[in-house]
């Protein structure tokens, strides 16, 4: 139990000293302790350092700082008051609570059983992309992206960001240099900062953790040099790390028969080539080239890509990947299903400007689909899609769109209507067209 704060202990707002009531320690880190408490009867969550913390005045100078800018969306859970205590050493913040459950901490992606599904672990990324994107957008670099400051939604795929407290404006001297693992290799050579670019280094590491189950840069040297002895990690993070599927240097692959290795040496080579391209690039160039990183906006265009593209095996009902690339590469054939070795029938899928989305029956298009001006936006879908024969779209927006078939004639689809769909029929959503191939 902690020492610092006791439940019924009372802290004051230092800017109109409201009184916050600790109810219940949670956690305990390298910087403080974290507390639920009640404020004006709002749940909340209070850190507050150790006395031993450094440069508390820059921190709260920091801090202050963040609460003046505000959070970038309500994903994070952002400082909102700093607060004190009569006799009770250094300060602390409130912020938002972590609704819980459903939100678990990110590492439970590669713990629990059963894993969640893909299109839960596509939106995951999506969204984390998304979240650190607004944070660069407004000029702020998150300094420790890394699994322990993450929480995410098993059932929609929805996260929230902790730890802001460690967010600060781009370039200005900051205490905190990111986590063991996660921090970018000129960091651990000590020969950079961290800022926006070495945050896109720390992104990629967690967005191949959702999905592969295994950190990208401990492979098989591990085997020789064991990452908790001495120095070792500076070598994997910092002056040597080479990608457990470098496509060229073999002398960190991942070895089958180790049990640390099944899973990632299983789910590789099920992703579609684009997304083992990305983090291709992000772990081989990427790793000594910060400028050739891939960026937040479009590890979150890929992350959206992967979630389209994702069906349903007709066999078994394994959630599988519509890869193009692979498709042209074997002549037309689909790859066997990673379940029940099937060859499945190219699902049926609508092109719309260079993206495809696979027509499922839980399809639903966005206007980050139908509208240029409106990319990301997933807030209510346009269109729902039913799986036939034959299949059908139904209009859910306030629009009309016009469909047009392979012969040439038209017809409106208005507001509320479903139309069933035709092989390369095409439907103008205004800003974009999309061609069905069924």
């Amino acid at each position: 139990m902690s020492e610092i704060l006791r439940p019924g202990q009372a802290v004051y707002t230092t800017s109109q000293h409201q009184p916050i009531m600790i109810s219940k320690f949670i956690a305990g880190g390298g910087q403080g302790e974290v507390y639920r408490a009640d404020f004006s009867g709002q749940p909340v969550a209070v850190k507050w350092y150790f006395a031993n913390y450094p440069e508390q005045d820059k921190l709260r100078t920091r801090l202050r700082d963040l609460i003046g800018i505000g959070s970038p969306s309500e994903r994070f859970l952002w400082p909102f008051g700093l607060v004190e205590s009569p006799g009770v050493p250094a300060f602390g913040y409130v912020m938002p609570l972590a609704a819980m459950p459903p939100f678990q901490s990110l590492p439970a992606i590669w713990s629990q059983e059963p894993r969640p599904s893909m299109h839960v672990l596509a939106t995951t990324g999506m969204n984390l992309a998304h979240c650190f994107m607004q944070v660069h957008s407004q000029g702020l670099c998150y300094r420790d992206i890394s699994d322990g400051n993450i929480f995410f939604d098993p059932g929609s795929g929805e996260v929230l960001i902790a730890d802001n407290d460690n967010v600060s404006v781009k370039d200005v001297a900051c205490e905190v240099a990111g986590t063991r693992g996660y921090m970018a290799p000129e960091v651990v050579r000590r020969e950079a900062s961290p800022s926006r670019m070495t945050d896109l280094h720390s992104l990629a590491v967690v967005l191949f953790q959702i999905l592969m189950v295994q950190h990208p840069l401990v492979g098989r040297r591990e085997l020789e040099m064991p990452l908790h002895i001495g120095s070792n990690h500076s070598i994997y993070y910092g002056s040597n790390p080479v990608f457990v599927f470098d496509p060229v240097d073999k002398s960190n692959e991942l070895l089958p028969g180790y049990r640390e290795y099944e899973a990632a040496l299983y789910y590789w080579p099920i992703y579609p080539q684009f997304m083992r391209d990305s983090f291709t690039q992000a772990f081989t160039i990427g790793l000594r080239d910060p400028d050739s990183r891939v960026g937040d906006a479009e590890w979150r265009r890929e992350f959206a890509r992967l979630r389209d593209c994702i069906f349903y095996c007709p066999g078994c009902g394994e959630e599988c990947f519509l890869d193009g690339d692979a498709v042209r590469a074997a002549g037309g054939k689909m790859a066997p299903c990673r379940h029940c070795g099937g060859v499945p029938p190219i699902p049926p899928y609508i092109r719309i400007g260079k993206n495809r989305v696979v027509l499922n029956p839980d399809t639903r298009l966005y206007p980050h689909h139908v509208d240029t001006r409106r990319p990301f936006d997933f807030s209510q879908p346009v269109a729902a899609v039913s799986v036939g024969p034959p299949e059908a779209l139904q209009n859910l927006s306030t629009q009309k769109w016009v469909m047009r078939t392979s012969e040439g004639s038209t017809s409106d689809i208005l507001p509320g209507a479903v139309v069933p769909l035709a092989d390369r029929s095409t439907i103008n959503f205004g800003t974009l067209e999309g061609v069905v191939r069924l």
